[in-house]
């Protein structure tokens, strides 16, 4: 997760065309694909998903650097598109009750989707963050944009050229190894 770009060094159009083609190979339940992608690559565009998004429209700490992406894509899923697909024949839910969803898999599909743009854009030489739109901007940035109701703003993925970043402190933790989240068979209790 990178936080810090070359403002100077635009990402163009082909390029996160090609990311995305990425994203739609994304698995996704019953097929149903409820995900939509908003990319902002305008200066207009990336200057008022800030203002809308940040107090008094400045980023502070961490996100002050990812302000200097030059590509925004916001990652939106469609909870309607699921409880359709699953009202339909083959499915046979007819009822579209949410409560048969043991988890939002609109929301994962779409975090799905955006793995693999941040997958593909290291491909591609780029630098990329996956991060979020804080509750209480939420409906300011649906609405500065024009995203229907039914989506929900799942996460956002900055993509650009990246700069020397600083390290986050929250590293020092260290990675956990695989016999801390591994289990063959019957889970451990893995808080003791």
């Amino acid at each position: 997760m990178v936080r810090n770009y070359d403002p100077d060094r635009p990402v163009s159009r082909e390029t996160i065309e090609r990311l995305l083609q990425l994203a739609i190979r994304a698995p996704s339940a019953g097929f149903s694909q409820g995900w939509h992608f908003l990319v902002l690559d305008t200066a207009a565009d990336r200057d008022r998903f800030w203002q809308l998004t940040t107090e008094g429209g400045e980023p502070d700490g961490w996100l002050r650097g990812m302000r200097t992406a030059p590509v925004l894509i916001l990652a939106l899923s469609d909870k309607d598109a699921y409880l359709d697909r699953y009202a339909q024949p083959d499915k046979g839910w007819t009822d579209r009750n949410e409560a048969r969803w043991p988890v939002p898999y609109w929301d994962i599909d779409t975090g799905m989707a955006s793995l693999l743009v941040l997958l593909g854009a290291v491909d591609q030489g780029l630098a990329s963050c996956f991060f979020g739109v804080p509750p209480d901007y939420q409906a300011a940035a649906k609405d500065g944009f024009g995203i229907p109701a039914r989506l929900r703003i799942v996460g956002v993925i900055s993509l650009g050229y990246g700069l020397p970043d600083h390290r986050s402190g929250s590293l020092k933790r260290g990675r956990r190894g695989l016999d801390q989240v591994l289990s063959y068979g019957r889970m451990a209790d893995p808080a003791g």
